[in-house]
């Protein structure tokens, strides 16, 4: 009975929130996906905060070196990341919708923010970026992996809000 019991337990379906997954990444000719969600016990507005206030990032967030410019609707901003220090990225707020939706790219590339409030205290933060185009198979083997920098801006995000939030 007890082999029987293990073996029906085995066979339930696992339901993983999709508001909870680490970064993964989808790789087609053309593109390449990265995602990343968590749950954060925080306000939206706060959230939405500090995702928008480019001086303060470098303080909270261990996966940008320097950000200059304002993040707001049609700005532009100077963005140097961990994963190419040297590297300077030029990007322009796309998307501009207060505690909801925020993007910025460029010609490769766009990143997506996300905060859905989940009606309980805590807000779905999630992150996209697809990077790609007709010339993307030439150089695709020299823009590193985001899974690991995705992962730790989601862990960090969180822990900044949630901290902030029981002050």
């Amino acid at each position: 009975m007890k082999k029987f019991l293990m073996l029906f337990l085995m066979t339930i379906p696992t339901f993983v929130s999709a508001q909870n997954t680490p970064a993964t990444t989808i790789r087609k000719t053309f593109s390449r996906t990265t995602s990343v969600s968590t749950v954060i016990k925080a306000d939206p507005a706060l959230v939405w905060a500090l995702l928008t206030n480019a001086a303060d990032y470098k303080r909270w967030n261990s996966t940008v070196v320097s950000i200059e410019g304002d993040i707001a609707p049609g700005e532009k901003i100077r963005l140097k990341s961990t994963l190419d220090p040297k590297r300077t990225f030029k990007l322009k707020v796309k998307t501009f919708e207060p505690e909801k939706n925020l993007v910025w790219g460029d010609s490769k590339g766009n990143r997506t923010y996300t905060l859905t409030p989940n009606g309980d205290g805590t807000v779905a933060f999630s992150m996209m970026e697809k990077i790609g185009g007709l010339m993307f198979p030439m150089y695709a083997k020299y823009i590193p992996p985001f899974d690991a920098s995705f992962d730790r801006f989601a862990a960090d995000l969180k822990m900044e809000a949630e901290k902030i939030g029981k002050e």
